[in-house]
């Protein structure tokens, strides 16, 4: 399977043009809601991926690798396609996963725990916290939770 079709190529990349030109002109980080979610089959190894960088093949998102301290960080395309698994398993993309809040929430949510969660009132709890943050510093709360789903 390939990790990444055509259509979410275009979103991930439309995602990183948007942030760059938003940090060009000095306005506030945008909080994307991840575009896909990536995993490996044989481990606890898990992507939420927002953004790509189309020149360097660079992926942006939450990043779990299933050793307890899931991160904000980048991650090559290239190279999650090389991975390899027993018996050549690779990393796959979870085709019936949708996103239910912003990557901050998810952030958020995965902070204490140290791996990425989804379960609605964590997500719930990290959106609500994060909205307190953003009130105290007198500044706009940009992210949210998506509950069209």
């Amino acid at each position: 399977m390939e990790l990444l079709t055509a259509e979410l190529r275009h979103q991930l990349s439309a995602n990183w043009i948007d942030g760059q030109e938003n940090a060009e002109i000095g306005q506030a980080e945008l909080d994307y809601a991840p575009v896909l979610k990536l995993f490996t089959p044989w481990a606890q190894a898990t992507w939420l991926l927002t953004e790509l960088n189309e020149d360097t093949g660079i992926l942006f998102g939450l990043c779990d690798l299933g050793l307890g301290c899931a991160e904000l960080g980048y991650v090559s395309l290239h190279e999650l396609e090389q991975v390899r698994g027993p018996v050549g398993l690779t990393i796959e993309r979870d085709v019936h996963w949708k996103p239910k809040a912003t990557l901050s929430v998810y952030a958020e949510a995965a902070r204490r725990p140290g791996r990425i969660v989804t379960k609605i009132e964590a997500l719930a709890a990290a959106q609500q916290y994060l909205a307190g943050e953003a009130r105290k510093a007198g500044k706009p709360c940009m992210s949210r939770l998506l509950l069209e789903d």
